[in-house]
């Protein structure tokens, strides 16, 4: 549409706009006047001497009055409107008006009328407001319109994005104590698992590597293979994610030894993800949450993983 970004485009629509109004004028004033029609032999007559039917005539009468006022009364505010809202491309309107303003407008007064809830709410620390129902309500509405999108409605999450509902603090990536949560919210997450294929130079160490992590959640796995793995994963992997692959919250490093994968668990998925790497990203909310509603959405997060709402 790169075509209709010219400003001339602004003035074309405008002009076609009023003149369109105009030649609505001009055709309702010549409609309002009787045009004389006279017969074969010059008589004025009342008619415009079309006859279908023998006696069925068209009469030359003008608009009713009343219906002809209410034509010019449409044109009248459709001039007004013009002149002082932004109907026209090239003209913002006497008025100022703009949807956006409105908006801001109505959005500060809801702002204002909840800010007290939100105030008391921000008196409890987060593990406390987890059992507030009502505070709960709030958080829950919330994370449906800026979580729900991948984390999913029932917080259960999907392939590359976090289950939150898991209520083993080990498996959450970054941990899901109060304040963890709250920075994690407020300024989002950058993860990136650099791909390992080439470090570990084949794809038969690739392959060995994908067994031992296996191996250390109790998934089926090849036992020679695992053992193979073992050093390759220690001198590559265990920096990051620990000797026995417990992770580092620090650092956002996966635990591999629990059941809850983020990618998938299967051989194939744990190879691509050695291979070629992962990268996460969760989006800062602070452009979209002041801080009093990121506390409660941080409480609704605590307690889907501590048992308070689910």
């Amino acid at each position: 549409m790169n075509q209709f970004t010219s400003p001339a485009w602004a003035y074309w629509i405008g002009a076609v706009t009023i003149v369109s109004l105009i030649a609505l004028f001009v055709f309702l004033r010549a409609t309002a006047r009787q045009t004389v029609f006279r017969d074969d032999k010059g008589q004025v007559i009342a008619t415009t001497g079309h006859v279908w039917d023998d006696d069925l005539q068209e009469f030359n009468n003008p608009l009713p009055r009343w219906w002809m006022g209410l034509f010019v009364l449409t044109l009248v505010f459709a001039a007004l409107y013009l002149v002082l809202y932004p109907g026209l491309a090239f003209w913002g309107g006497a008025l100022g008006f703009t949807s956006d303003k409105m908006y801001q407008q109505e959005s500060h007064a809801y702002e204002q009328r909840i800010a007290p809830i939100y105030a008391a709410y921000n008196k409890l620390d987060v593990a406390q407001l987890s059992k507030d129902p009502a505070a709960m309500a709030t958080g829950q509405r919330m994370f449906l319109t800026y979580c729900a999108q991948c984390h999913g409605s029932d917080a259960g999450g999907s392939k590359g994005f976090p289950n939150l509902t898991v209520q083993d603090e080990k498996s959450f990536l970054y941990g899901n104590q109060p304040a963890t949560l709250v920075q994690t919210i407020t300024e989002g997450r950058q993860g990136m698992m650099p791909p390992m294929g080439q470090a570990l130079g084949s794809k038969q160490a690739v392959t060995e590597v994908a067994n031992y992590v296996r191996s250390l959640s109790g998934l089926s796995h090849d036992a020679r293979l695992a053992t193979l793995g073992k050093p390759l994963f220690a001198a590559n992997c265990a920096a990051c994610h620990g000797a026995g692959g417990v992770g580092n919250q620090m650092i956002g490093a996966p635990n591999l030894s629990d059941q809850d994968w983020l990618y998938g668990s299967s051989l194939q998925t744990i190879e691509e993800t050695i291979d070629g790497g992962r990268m996460g990203h969760m989006p800062a909310q602070k452009g979209n949450l002041d801080a009093d509603k990121i506390h409660v959405l941080a409480a609704y997060v605590y307690g889907l993983s501590h048992g308070g709402h689910r």
